[in-house]
């Protein structure tokens, strides 16, 4: 039962599949993404003896502090990242969730940065540590913000895009979201009724790079690998395909237990799967959800479970990573 006045107005997405799909829910989980705590109340409330929530955003943690207490020692409020989770429990873990992505928390906020749509200073840090929006974008050289625009936003018109952020940088600094918005809505055909605003990807892959997001997703995993029992339970939500191919990946190549091989492809050595598939297939959102919370629309959840085999490194260079990672650039 939730404590008193611990109702969420933020709706968590695929939460009810999660639920199903790992039920009963028991022992120590971790939340990799508080955010306004939806998954971490959620998994409270099904019976998780305790949930560990981490966030590497500060104002997260400050917002949860008055309903976290009404869960007592139930709950334990971290300041981390994906990649470290494994140094956040002092026990096996029986389930991690990771929710990726911006928060709308994050986006609500004009002065965070995030958005296109409320003028604001162009910062993007979701830690407020570190390298802002404002500096990659006026100190990046114009092959490297191509590089993100192109491999992080998908945006076919990032070399143009990349050569007006240089040119406008040239005559003053930019300095807001809306500045950057412009500049790029310039460069890219007015959308017809329906689309997305010309800003949306080069807003997406910015905000990644400064994130460092991909390369941060797989610490994460790797670090889920480590922390999780046997048995333990592995939830990932997604919101974009390719944060989904490196989650596709990463559980293919762990649950694959290696052999095979035929006359066009070397046999590989076997060894014990890692994870076992709890859906082979991505889960989405029912009509209803989407109906109710069109975040979800582009929701992907996968589902694994540990295995008892030991942990181990993995082939980053078979996950999809986008080039600029590959070559260490975000």
């Amino acid at each position: 039962m939730a404590p008193a006045g611990a109702a969420d107005p933020h709706v968590p997405v695929l939460l009810g599949r999660i639920l199903e799909a790992v039920a009963p829910v028991t022992g120590v989980w971790l939340d990799g993404t508080l955010g306004a705590g939806g998954y971490t109340r959620g998994l409270l409330e099904a019976g998780a003896e305790h949930v560990i929530a981490v966030d590497r955003d500060p104002l997260a943690l400050e917002m949860a502090r008055d309903w976290a207490a009404g869960w007592g020692e139930r709950i334990t409020l971290v300041q981390g990242t994906f990649g470290r989770l494994d140094d956040y429990a002092d026990v096996p873990l029986d389930g991690v969730v990771l929710d990726l992505g911006v928060s709308s928390m994050q986006l609500d906020r004009p002065e965070r940065g995030f958005s296109f749509t409320h003028e604001g200073p162009l910062d993007m840090r979701m830690s407020q540590e570190g390298e802002s929006a404002r500096d990659l974008v006026n100190t990046a050289p114009e092959g490297l913000l191509a590089d993100i625009l192109f491999h992080f936003g998908e945006e076919r018109a990032a070399r143009r895009i990349a050569r007006a952020i240089v040119t406008a940088r040239a005559e003053a600094p930019i300095e807001t979201t809306a500045q950057l918005a412009e500049i790029v809505a310039r460069r890219l055909p007015r959308p017809k009724p329906g689309q997305i605003h010309p800003a949306t990807r080069s807003f997406q892959a910015i905000r990644i790079a400064v994130n460092h997001e991909f390369s941060e997703l797989v610490d994460g995993l790797e670090a889920a690998e480590r922390a999780l029992a046997p048995g333990g339970k592995l939830a990932v939500v997604t919101f974009h395909s390719l944060e989904d191919r490196i989650v596709k990946r990463f559980l293919q190549d762990r649950a694959d237990s290696g052999g095979g091989g035929s006359r066009h492809a070397p046999a590989r050595e076997r060894r014990e799967p890692r994870f076992a598939l709890i859906a082979r297939r991505a889960i989405t959102a029912d009509d209803e959800e989407c109906a109710a919370n069109p975040r979800a629309r582009s929701a992907k959840l996968r589902l694994a479970r540990r295995t008892e085999a030991p942990a181990g490194p993995v082939d980053r260079g078979a996950l999809g990573l986008p080039k600029p990672v590959l070559e260490g650039a975000g």
